[in-house]
């Protein structure tokens, strides 16, 4: 999934019109992503958004509503977030491109608000709208 991942980052970034490349990691298990032969990042297990689907996915389901809507937000919100991910990174690798002094900010803290704002928002969506509040916990 992180090879997959890497490679649609270089995609996205190729289409920007940036010169992208994506080779593994010959010390540990990740991908390098090159922007004009500089390496600005590590794609690693971390940057898949695996951990954050399963995340959203778990209150969903501990929230449920009915099954088919509570099936397809799951698969909505999924997309949305594995969408969001693969901007994030993109994103976050122009950003370290241009603006390497800013990796203290960027990385550790705007991006990650920006995905779990995402989740979070979707999660809120879901309990005031979709999910089933009333339902008996006998």
């Amino acid at each position: 999934m992180t090879n997959l991942v890497a490679r649609q980052s270089k995609e996205l970034l190729e289409t920007l019109g940036y010169d992208a490349q994506v080779i593994p990691h010959p010390k540990e298990a990740s991908m390098k992503l090159i922007i004009n032969n500089k390496f600005v990042a590590r794609v690693i297990e971390g940057c898949n958004s695996v951990s954050v689907i399963i995340l959203f996915a778990s209150f969903i389901v501990a929230f449920a509503g009915k099954f088919k809507t509570t099936f397809f937000y799951l698969l909505a919100g999924s997309v949305l977030i594995y969408i969001a991910n693969l901007v994030r990174v993109v994103i976050l690798s122009v950003g370290l491109y241009h603006y390497p002094w800013r990796k203290d900010i960027l990385h550790p803290v705007i991006f990650p608000a920006i995905i779990y704002g995402m989740v979070c928002l979707l999660w809120l969506f879901w309990v005031n709208r979709f999910s089933n509040p009333t339902k008996s916990h006998e």
